[in-house]
């Protein structure tokens, strides 16, 4: 059995549930519960607050755990990373009011700026050779300015709605934030080995995510032209139809490149194009 720690309420709590279940992974889930063990893997869930689960993988409470890569390195635990899951992408963002004059990053100098991620805002700030006054609080960073605490904030920024109605403006990126995966250094080899079952099913999931399955129907004169433009994962697979002279392409396509390809397969004659979602991807 391997213990994994999850934050207990919010999005990255909702994401990491539903990657759980998209591996496979079937558990009974309750607002009341702090933990819960799933019935077709072994694994048991702990539900804690999102600043407290690299303290408790660090120390071996847990033994993995799915936090903002932001807390992570804000409490100094980049060492234990094991995978980047690509959702929960967030960005951590100085912000100013509407109203203020701002030009260069410099324009904070000695002023006063309210965080609850002051070690990432002081790195910042030496960065780029700024003193100015870190205020950390806990919550409610954006009404900071507007009760004269701060003259600016830097916070946690995912669709910039929260600032605006707080009558802020974006001016600088400190951080770029996803979920990521992280493990205790003192696993035991039976807790590794279940560590790389998940992260097995994990990786199929993310890569499923990267790519569509789509069956098209073209003339077999244009078969060579239309394979050129089909990479997938080695090469198409190309099925005769009962239609003489037609035959059916099946490959893989990535989501960057989807929309370009399909208008380049029809331009080379293909008909009746199909897309799939795939739900996992082992290669």
């Amino acid at each position: 059995m391997i213990r994994l720690a999850i934050q207990k309420s919010g999005r990255l709590s909702e994401d990491s549930l539903n990657l759980i279940r998209e591996c496979g992974i079937s558990f009974i889930n309750s607002s009341l519960k702090l933990k819960t063990e799933a019935t077709n893997f072994p694994l048991e869930i702990l539900f804690l607050r999102d600043d407290d689960i690299p303290g408790y993988v660090a120390d071996g409470v847990a033994d993995i755990g799915i936090v903002g890569e932001n807390v992570l390195v804000e409490t100094n635990n980049q060492n234990l990373t094991v995978e980047k899951l690509g959702f929960s992408k967030c960005r951590l963002s100085i912000a100013v009011p509407k109203s203020a004059e701002y030009r260069t990053i410099q324009d904070l100098q000695h002023k006063n700026l309210a965080t609850s991620y002051p070690n990432l805002l002081q790195a910042y700030l030496d960065e780029h050779g700024v003193q100015a006054n870190i205020h950390t609080i806990s919550g409610s960073v954006e009404i900071a300015p507007s009760i004269g605490l701060a003259d600016a904030i830097c916070d946690i920024v995912s669709s910039g709605s929260t600032l605006i109605s707080n009558g802020l403006r974006e001016v600088e990126r400190v951080f770029k934030s996803e979920a990521v995966l992280i493990a205790s250094s003192n696993l035991s080899e039976e807790k590794k080995q279940i560590l790389e079952q998940l992260l097995f099913r994990i990786q199929s999931v993310k890569k499923a995510k990267k790519v569509k399955y789509i069956l098209l129907n073209a003339p077999n004169h244009a078969i060579d032209t239309i394979k050129a433009l089909l990479p997938g994962m080695k090469s198409p697979s190309i099925l005769p139809l009962a239609d003489e002279g037609w035959s059916s392409v099946h490959s893989v396509v990535n989501e960057d490149d989807f929309w370009e390809i399909i208008q380049k397969l029809r331009d080379a004659g293909a008909q009746g194009i199909l897309v799939v979602p795939i739900e996992k991807m082992i290669l």
